[in-house]
């Protein structure tokens, strides 16, 4: 559920995430914060405590009038030509939007897009994770 207005930019393996893909990403990211209508760096403390988590109530940039807290994505469908993600827009705890997005995999390409571009960001965000995790899975069931 990673914050709407959280605009990730590099994966960060620094080893101090605890469960990395359990987070909504799919990993800890560096980024920024779009909240202001702006990019402005986010500060490490904001990244772990609001950024990379959602629901961020305490955050000092979220603006009070906002269409989600937070944006939830998982894996539907995964192939060698295609990969379906899920993704739900929720305010308050409570669903307020969902669909699924999917990428060509051949193509280098989304297939679906979504009327916001912060949605189709993070769901870049959550497959490149996703895609980096069955890579090395991938790798090491090889090397047994």
């Amino acid at each position: 559920m990673a914050c709407p207005f959280f605009v990730p930019r590099e994966i960060l393996n620094d080893g101090s995430w605890p469960h990395p893909s359990r987070l909504p990403l799919g990993a800890g990211w560096t980024g920024n914060c779009c909240a202001s209508g702006r990019e402005l760096a986010a500060s490490d403390t904001h990244l772990r405590e609001f950024c990379n988590l959602g629901y961020a109530t305490a955050c000092p940039h979220l603006p009070q009038e906002r269409d989600w807290d937070a944006v939830r994505f998982s894996v539907v469908r995964a192939g060698p030509e295609q990969v379906t993600i899920c993704f739900v827009c929720e305010r308050h705890h409570a669903p307020i939007e969902h669909g699924t997005l999917t990428f060509d995999v051949m193509r280098e390409t989304w297939l679906d897009v979504h009327v916001d571009p912060r949605v189709l960001t993070l769901a870049n965000c959550y497959l490149e994770a996703y895609r980096a995790r069955t890579r090395s899975v991938s790798i090491r069931a090889a090397m047994d």
